[in-house]
């Protein structure tokens, strides 16, 4: 892995400069800034937003953002955007095998591929679920993402992603969010890669309460790391692909966008190690929701119903008594959708591989499959250790609209809901 400065702290209000000195003190925008830089303010909330919920960087670049060329529409490709009309979403459960890494070169755009979403990138609430395919770095092209700010849960392959604000480096069992606006480039430090991309057309993330736990645990503050400046000045040909209002566009720029020389401000990109998750855990009886192990959430209007909840299952000791251990049978007025970065998952021994998803929607039930029903019922309740996992869930309010693409492709399972048909009856009406 490439090695990169951070500043660490979610949410501070940073500052960091490449160049000594260009940095203004003591205000945003003097009349001219040392370095001959441009002033430019970036903000993913409203100017008048509360100030706990304000979000807004300054940056000081080499040339200000506007000088680009006319935006031409591009073909969408397997992008969509929310509300999915292309497709009916049924109750039905469904789960995919990994998308194929393809043979022909592809860089990070030409490969991304919308799986589902819900609500409307358009009224900012909502959620789009992307996986991502590629065998080469983005060369001489940018791109942001006007609809919504981009979590990237990485499943094969390292990568480097350069920003507005500097450089993260994540690999699998880390993840990272890029602001809804920000320009950025993604190379690839292996031969291929692929993960998966949560579309936050709503509130930006934030970290979960942890309510009675207490003032520890969880994902703590202090392990979420920022970039430090660093700026391209690059002049040439280049291309800026933009996605705005559910589509892709594209304009000729004749210099690198990565060119701010320091910024300070607390909406940046951001980095964590999913290994740093305190998970808590029951120690009695009962198994917990799932809400225990919520790293960010994305609020709704209303308290304690999320936009989205990004949920980690990493690993971790069972130790209930007198307990069925793996998930419990349910039905949830929340929608989940499924990942899997490594090893496996104790509700889905088979079929559910790493790259796979699965999507259980609004009131579908789920749990676990025949055979592991079996075996948890059964098995010795003595403390355990759950060490080959590392699943994730993106859980939404809002129902969640698989696409065309999903719905028809090859990776499909189209027999994944047999898993359940040999779940015997037991009852004898006899205690």
């Amino acid at each position: 892995m490439t090695e990169l400065n951070y500043m660490t702290g979610f949410g501070n209000e940073f500052e960091t400069e490449a160049l000594p000195g260009a940095l203004p003190i003591g205000q945003f925008s003097p009349q001219k800034v040392k370095y001959d830089l441009y002033a430019e303010q970036f903000n993913v909330t409203a100017f008048t937003a509360p100030r706990a919920e304000n979000r807004r960087n300054w940056f000081y670049r080499i040339r200000p953002s506007v000088i680009q060329g006319d935006y031409q529409a591009m073909d969408n490709g397997l992008i969509r955007t929310a509300p999915i009309t292309e497709a009916i979403a049924p109750p039905t459960m469904f789960r995919w095998s990994p998308v194929e890494i393809p043979a022909k070169p592809t860089d990070f755009i030409d490969g991304l591929k919308t799986m589902a979403a819900n609500g409307s990138a358009e009224g900012q609430a909502g959620i789009g679920i992307h996986v991502y395919v590629a065998n080469q770095s983005m060369q001489g092209r940018y791109f942001y993402n006007a609809d919504g700010e981009l979590l990237f849960v990485p499943q094969q392959g390292a990568l480097v992603l350069h920003t507005e604000c500097g450089k993260l480096a994540i690999k699998p069992g880390e993840i990272a969010v890029i602001p809804r606006g920000i320009k950025f480039n993604v190379e690839l430090l292996d031969e291929s890669a692929r993960g998966y991309i949560c579309e936050n057309y709503g509130h930006p993330y934030i970290l979960a309460e942890r309510g009675p736990v207490g003032a520890n645990g969880y994902a703590n503050d202090r392990d979420f790391q920022y970039p430090v400046a660093a700026f391209e000045d690059l002049e040439g040909n280049f291309e800026l692909v933009a996605k705005f209002n559910g589509n892709l566009f594209r304009c000729d720029i004749g210099h690198s966008p990565l060119d701010v020389v320091a910024w300070t401000g607390n909406s940046a990109p951001y980095k964590y190690d999913l290994s740093r998750f305190c998970t808590m855990n029951t120690v009695s009886f009962d198994h917990p929701d799932p809400s225990i192990f919520t790293v960010l959430t994305s609020p709704s209007g209303t308290p304690g119903v999320a936009n989205i909840d990004f949920v980690v299952f990493p690993p971790r000791w069972m130790v209930a008594e007198h307990t069925f251990r793996p998930p419990y049978y349910h039905r949830n007025i929340m929608s989940e959708f499924m990942g899997l970065i490594e090893g496996v998952y104790d509700a889905k021994e088979h079929g559910f591989v790493p790259g796979g998803m699965s999507l259980h929607n609004c009131m579908s039930p789920h749990g676990p499959e025949a055979e592991v029903f079996e075996k948890a019922s059964n098995a010795e309740l003595k403390p355990q250790r759950y060490e080959n996992t590392m699943a994730f869930m993106f859980e939404s309010r809002y129902v969640i609209s698989p696409t065309k693409f999903a719905l028809e492709g090859d990776h499909l399972q189209k027999d994944y809901t047999k898993c359940w048909q040999k779940i015997e009856k037991k009852f004898t009406g006899k205690a």
